[in-house]
């Protein structure tokens, strides 16, 4: 799992990049810095969940 999820955040970071160069080029800041913002909240989600599942892991190994 750990290659995929750095390649999804590696795609997510060249997507919200490229809109955001489109977005300021046309002159709408206001949207590129919310695109930034979103792509940004979307990884953390994507990386809380994966230590939630770390922490089951551990948790059923130890059998917390």
């Amino acid at each position: 799992m750990g290659i995929e999820l750095i390649f999804k955040i590696a795609a997510i970071g060249i997507l919200v990049s490229v809109l955001n160069q489109l977005l300021i080029r046309s002159g709408r800041e206001e949207q590129a810095m919310l695109t930034t913002l979103a792509g940004l909240i979307v990884v953390l989600l994507m990386i809380v969940k994966e230590i939630s599942n770390l922490f089951d892991t551990v948790k059923t190994m130890f059998r917390l």
